[in-house]
């Protein structure tokens, strides 16, 4: 075997051996995590849902609860000793609690459809950078994130419009958001421009364009806005607080307020929990329960496109 064979290979020109560099370390955050810090996130997370499930536990078991089982627990019920719906049968037999329950679904579900449809349009029209003024309305609209009229100046432009004690104004002081619309608006700048530009070489107008491809591709970002207005307006008390007299106007979660803080007695039920038929505190509790079950039933639905909804259109806006 000849010398040169027997020689160590080279590299360069000095003939030294390569150097064999030491990885950089990796951030914790990347590292692969111990037994010990596995087993400390299982119990925040394990804590954390008990936090938030156990309070709402004791609220369906005690709207569920017999009167003489809240009696004899002297409050909140944790432990079911028996079920009944009688609670709840009274509520939406007629009366004040049913009479709200219908007015927040139908103000919830106007309000959502108006501000949908009005944020859809904006969003879409600033998205266009060669709409008219769209540089000005988008100024405009970002004005307002950082300066508000404020409350008098609002009360007094409801009441002059004639809007006091009306439906309408649960809905108008409230039914445009910038921040969905700026989301909306980054989601529909994302579209591709080169499939625009294709639809309106063949004969399409802004009309079919937003109806035909531009919504049709933003399921996921409209499902998150649509949650966030339900929400919203199903949620929403301090309009109805200082714009409307009418308790039968009022929604559900006004009522509520009275039932639970104010510990008024609803109107049609005042009787039966006077003569002990049936206990305050149940009909507290299933008030409560009729409050969030819409939001606690929509939103798993709507979970999947929050990610993709969400963080697409705030990434490309």
């Amino acid at each position: 075997m000849s010398a040169v064979a027997d020689r160590p290979p080279v590299t360069g020109t000095t003939g030294q051996r390569p150097r064999r560099w030491a990885a950089p370390p990796r951030p914790s955050w990347e590292e692969e995590p111990a037994r010990a810090g596995l087993a400390a996130k299982g119990l925040v997370l394990l804590v954390a849902g008990l936090a938030v499930l156990l309070p709402l536990w004791i609220v369906i078991v005690t709207s569920l609860s017999p009167k003489k089982v809240i009696d004899d627990t002297g409050g909140l019920v944790v432990i079911p000793k028996g079920v009944t719906f009688v609670a709840y049968q009274e509520l939406l037999s007629g009366g004040q609690v049913q009479r709200a329950a219908l007015v927040s679904v139908g103000v919830t579900a106007v309000g959502t459809l108006f501000s949908m449809t009005v944020s859809v349009l904006c969003a879409y029209g600033l998205s266009r950078r060669g709409s008219l003024g769209h540089r000005w309305i988008l100024l405009a609209l970002l004005a307002t994130m950082f300066f508000g009229a404020g409350l008098i100046p609002t009360y007094l432009l409801v009441q002059a419009l004639g809007l006091t004690d009306t439906y309408l104004a649960l809905i108008l002081p409230s039914a445009v958001s910038v921040f969905n619309i700026l989301v909306l608006r980054g989601f529909f700048m994302g579209i591709s421009p080169e499939l625009i530009d294709s639809a309106r070489i063949d004969g399409a107008g802004d009309w079919r364009i937003l109806w035909q491809i531009v919504l049709p591709l933003s399921r996921a970002v409209l499902a998150v806005i649509t949650l966030f207005y339900a929400v919203g307006y199903w949620s929403a008390w301090f309009n109805a607080s200082i714009y409307l007299t009418d308790q039968k106007m009022m929604p559900l979660q006004n009522v509520m307020i009275q039932l639970v803080q104010k510990q008024e007695r609803p109107v049609g039920l005042a009787t039966q929990i006077n003569t002990g038929q049936l206990s305050p505190l149940a009909v507290q509790m299933a008030v409560m329960v009729m409050a969030l079950l819409p939001v606690a039933v929509l939103s798993p639905f709507v979970q999947k496109h929050f990610k993709k909804g969400m963080l697409t259109g705030a990434v490309k806006g």
